[in-house]
């Protein structure tokens, strides 16, 4: 096993591929392929010297050890937007290609038996796949590239050189995969579009809270303590084994007896009909 190499990382992935047929996923991946070699051709970056790991949508390229952050992000990917754009221009929406860019850099292995592995690999590939950035896409459908890159590249290159890098029109994310047990903090654009468009739920990748009852409760309806009033979802009916008063509710035969519970406040002393106490839990 070699030791690991700490490289630029880009994790790109195409917009809608699934939902095109057999012949247009064909033309996409060739013109996804044309495009990105043009691009990067035209920034001074040699995509021959890029290894590449490749799918039908997309792919993991790992750059070489001289290439600059500044010049991918400030100049490769700009002008890829350009010319998806251009591409796009003439072409009905299914034929389109739309492309989420994820940068990041980190220690990755190239000697791997069934890809590259490293915890940078997969972070890149998580944050090209992350829902707030295909929102946000989808959100400017004559927009060409969304890019979203990890915290470390937003503070050490991203700030570093606001000229180039436009950083206002970055808005930061945590990128969350629950089923994966992911969640990181990342930066996105859409380029070359005004984001401030976008609601902030939306930047954020949370959902938008629900909207808050202003109706006031009926008179006398509060609860003890100033407790909103029960809803009638909620509200215990009577004769169904149990008793609620305020905050307590005691289940069991008849409420009282053998197997009777009490829930309320921890600590509580609590006293039955017939004598009978006992302590809340």
């Amino acid at each position: 096993m070699r030791h690991p190499e700490r490289r630029l990382l880009i994790s790109v992935d195409m917009e809608r591929y699934s939902r095109r047929t057999n012949l247009q996923q064909y033309e996409a991946q060739k013109h996804f392929r044309e495009l990105l070699h043009e691009a990067a051709g035209d920034v001074g970056l040699d995509r021959v010297a890029w290894t590449t790991q490749q799918a039908g949508d997309g792919e993991l390229a790992i750059l070489p050890r001289d290439v600059a952050e500044s010049r991918v992000i400030g100049r490769f990917v700009p002008e890829l937007n350009r010319r998806l754009r251009s591409y796009n221009s003439s072409r009905v929406p299914a034929a389109r290609i739309r492309l989420r860019v994820a940068v990041h850099q980190g220690l990755v292995h190239l000697d791997g038996a069934n890809g590259f592995p490293g915890n940078a690999v997969v972070l890149v590939c998580r944050l090209c796949e992350a829902a707030p950035v295909k929102r946000a896409l989808a959100a400017f459908p004559d927009a060409g590239v969304a890019l979203v890159v990890s915290a470390e590249i937003y503070r050490d290159v991203v700030t570093e050189y606001p000229e180039e890098m436009r950083p206002e029109r970055f808005r930061r994310v945590e990128v969350t995969h629950p089923d994966k047990g992911f969640r990181e903090d990342a930066w996105f654009c859409v380029v070359d579009e005004d984001m401030s468009a976008l609601p902030a739920a939306e930047d954020a990748g949370t959902p938008s809270p629900a909207p808050v009852s202003t109706t006031p409760p009926a008179s006398g309806g509060g609860a003890p303590g100033g407790e909103p009033p029960e809803s009638p979802a909620t509200r215990t009916p009577p004769g169904a084994g149990d008793i609620r008063t305020g905050d307590i509710r005691v289940d069991g035969q008849n409420a009282i007896g053998h197997g009777a519970t009490a829930i309320g406040s921890v600590g509580r002393d609590l006293t039955f009909g017939g004598g009978r106490e006992g302590r809340a839990r």
